[in-house]
């Protein structure tokens, strides 16, 4: 994977991080500051192989009433009450080459993968403490940095959580979700075309549907006023799945994790609304 698409691919993380556990008085209408990140990772859904990654880029946060840059948005926020939100989301994940994975060597690599798309996202339940049961559904279209942003289908991820916030300086929060995929998505991980089939890798045309289950936890500890750490984990499972007869499907769970450490340079003295 090239320098420029793991930077694009970080530049999410550190979207999403910093903000996922504010204080329960409204955070900074604005921050920014600097993210490291290591992280270990699936290379796909089935694949019985990791990918390494080990990171450090600047990070900014806004948190306007429309406009925001925080917790994985990137955008518009189109609709907002206290049960029920609609924005603009975003996700992604690193690629990796070929050469690196033996299920798919002599194939084309696979790219760094960026969505976007809009969420709906509503508010089951705010229980005392600070916890939150909350609810996501995102539809996005997915784009391979590595190929120009050239389409590579549509992803589907409800996802249901809850969140522990600023508990003596710890949050945590854990969720479980589903990632359904159209067929061209489905085709990018485990589509094998005849003239990549060989003795040890049959060929296989994909199906749209389930890709896999997901199981998530995170924890953040606040180590002083303006750095924070971050550890999450991650299991994926292709049990079920619509391609789990394909050949490039070798493991049927498998885990991703990671460390962050944030800090936070400068911010606003205006708070955010929300």
């Amino acid at each position: 994977m090239h320098f420029h698409s793991r930077l694009a691919a970080a530049c999410a993380c550190a979207v999403a991080f910093p903000c996922a556990a504010q204080p329960s008085s409204a955070p900074p209408l604005w921050e920014i500051g600097a993210v490291g990140l290591v992280a270990s990772q699936q290379a796909y859904p089935g694949a019985n192989q990791q990918i390494n990654r080990g990171l450090a880029l600047p990070f900014l946060i806004y948190r306007g009433d429309v406009f925001r840059v925080d917790r994985g948005n990137l955008g518009i926020r189109a609709v907002k009450t206290p049960e029920f939100e609609i924005d603009i989301g975003v996700g992604g994940s690193f690629g990796s080459s070929s050469r690196q994975l033996d299920a798919r060597r002599g194939m084309p690599d696979l790219g760094t993968l960026v969505e976007v798309g809009p969420r709906l996202k509503w508010n089951i339940a705010q229980l005392d403490g600070g916890a939150r049961v909350r609810a996501e559904f995102p539809l996005r279209g997915v784009f391979d940095l590595d190929d120009r942003l050239a389409s590579k289908g549509a992803v589907f991820e409800p996802e249901l959580s809850f969140g522990q916030r600023e508990s003596e300086g710890w949050s945590y929060a854990a969720a479980v979700g589903a990632v359904w995929g159209d067929r061209r998505l489905a085709s990018t991980f485990y589509g094998v075309a005849p003239a990549y089939a060989g003795a040890s890798r049959s060929a296989y045309t994909a199906a749209s549907g389930l890709i896999a289950w997901r199981l998530s936890a995170t924890v953040s500890r606040k180590l002083s006023q303006d750095i924070r750490l971050f550890g999450y984990v991650r299991t994926d499972s292709v049990q079920g799945a619509a391609n789990a007869a394909s050949p490039l499907v070798l493991r049927k769970d498998g885990v991703s994790a990671g460390m962050v450490l944030a800090y936070t340079w400068k911010q606003s003295e205006a708070r955010a609304t929300d």
